[in-house]
């Protein structure tokens, strides 16, 4: 998330990469406080921005690094009729309240001219402390240590946007943290038109427009769109007559930013060609709570037809999960804009699970595959790809397996090795934790 907003709105990873992996603090370095204060903003991921003074791998190292940080940048924040305090952060333990103020002593050559203003200072300061990742195995002293002032935070998105308080739900809405997490994978700012071929009850849509994005979705499922039907929430029979996408938005006052959601068959195309999406950010059904379907083959709607003249269109058929996944990344080859991005869940079942498994096309890029665990032997995984090649003809029906583009010839030769019983798995198990 952290990279694709780096992308988004400028700055870079600090060279010091093992402090990234191994550490719950990055050091980034991003030009102006206003960026880092966008940045931050945007984040769910991220706690909280510092401007770092300095750091090292003892107090020692700590204090000459802060020796040496410009003097003229400090004396705005130090300044005789300004407030502020000292906050102290360790990762992975807990220090005593002597302890604490015996380290904040230690600050005293640091020129602070200002009041002490515990409850509302006007600069807040940071000792932030790494003991590791491994709580059975906590060091006496930390591995790293860092001091700077606190820029922003942001924790508030998440519960503002809480599913428990949404006016629309289904049995399959996204939590609003990963729905945040998802646009920002997807670099969705102001102006953008994305688009969830599987929309639901819309609330991915919802995180895009927060960000400026126009949204519109597309799924099979009649009265999910309109809102009909048995409603998902505790205690309540039937949805009510205004429960729908529409509705959604209006609730967050992001009506202005709703173009539509149509009932349609992701299997099948109903777009011109040139209808281009900056991105396209969604959920696709398992087969597990939200059932797999697509429109049936033209001899299963003559025969539809033969029984009923009331609906002899909608007939739904088995939508492999193979060929999901094919349509999905064909789809977002062809309306995607060059740049523009493709965000998806994949399920996995983990004994068996590979890198190979990751659908390619030739016109998309893999830019990151992060896990979200589920069970000890379930997961799903966040794929964000990226358009790099325009599509054409030849790229209709390309998937890639060992290594090459081949021909797709239909569900049992893409990936059957891989995805066959997967569904069928996770189904299980979600069955016996049910039990």
């Amino acid at each position: 998330e952290i990279t694709s907003l780096l992308s988004l709105y400028g700055g870079q990873f600090s060279g010091e990469q093992e402090i990234r992996v191994n550490s719950p603090f990055w050091i980034l370095n991003i030009s102006s406080e206003e960026m880092a204060r966008g940045l931050m903003k945007r984040t769910v991921c991220a706690k909280s921005i510092f401007e770092l003074w300095g750091h090292g791998r003892s107090a020692g190292e700590l204090y000459s690094s802060l020796k040496n940080y410009p003097m003229d940048k400090m004396l705005p924040y130090l300044q005789p009729d300004s407030t502020y305090k000292v906050h102290i952060h360790t990762f992975n333990k807990t220090l005593t309240q002597a302890q604490k103020i015996e380290k904040i002593d230690a600050l005293e050559f640091l020129p602070f001219k200002g009041k002490v203003n515990l409850k509302n200072p006007e600069h807040i300061f940071w000792i932030l402390e790494d003991y590791g990742m491994d709580p059975n195995n906590v060091p006496e002293e930390p591995f790293r240590l860092y001091f700077g002032r606190w820029v922003h935070g942001q924790r508030e998105l998440i519960e503002s946007y809480s599913v428990k308080k949404r006016h629309f739900i289904g049995n399959t809405s996204m939590d609003a943290c990963l729905s945040f997490i998802m646009a920002n994978h997807g670099r969705v700012k102001p102006n953008d038109v994305v688009y969830d071929p599987f929309v639901g009850t819309g609330g991915l849509l919802i995180s895009s427009a927060h960000f400026g994005a126009y949204v519109c979705g597309t799924d099979i499922d009649y009265n999910t769109i309109h809102g009909l039907g048995k409603a998902s929430r505790k205690n309540q029979k039937w949805r009510g007559p205004d429960e729908n996408i529409r509705a959604n938005l209006r609730q967050y006052g992001l009506e202005k930013y709703y173009l539509d959601a149509l009932v349609s068959d992701s299997s099948r195309p109903i777009w011109r060609k040139g209808m281009l999406f900056d991105a396209i950010i969604t959920d696709p059904p398992y087969g597990i709570r939200e059932a797999t379907r697509r429109t049936g083959s033209q001899k299963e709607m003559v025969k539809s037809a033969e029984r009923s003249t009331e609906n002899p269109i909608f007939v739904s058929s088995n939508y492999h999960l193979s060929d999901i996944f094919f349509d999905l990344l064909k789809f977002a080859a062809e309306y995607l804009v060059m740049g523009g991005r493709l965000v998806y869940w994949l399920p996995i079942y983990r004994p068996e699970y590979t890198e190979e498994i990751i659908p390619r096309h030739p016109c998309l890029k893999l830019i990151s595959n992060c896990e979200q665990m589920l069970s000890s032997h379930t997961s799903r995984r966040l794929i964000t790809m990226e358009k790099v090649k325009e599509f054409k003809d030849q790229d209709q029906n390309s998937y890639l397996l060992d290594g090459q583009y081949m021909p797709y010839r239909g569900h049992n030769s893409f990936r059957e090795k891989y995805f066959s019983g997967v569904t069928k798995r996770i189904a299980k198990e979600e069955k016996d934790n049910q039990k």
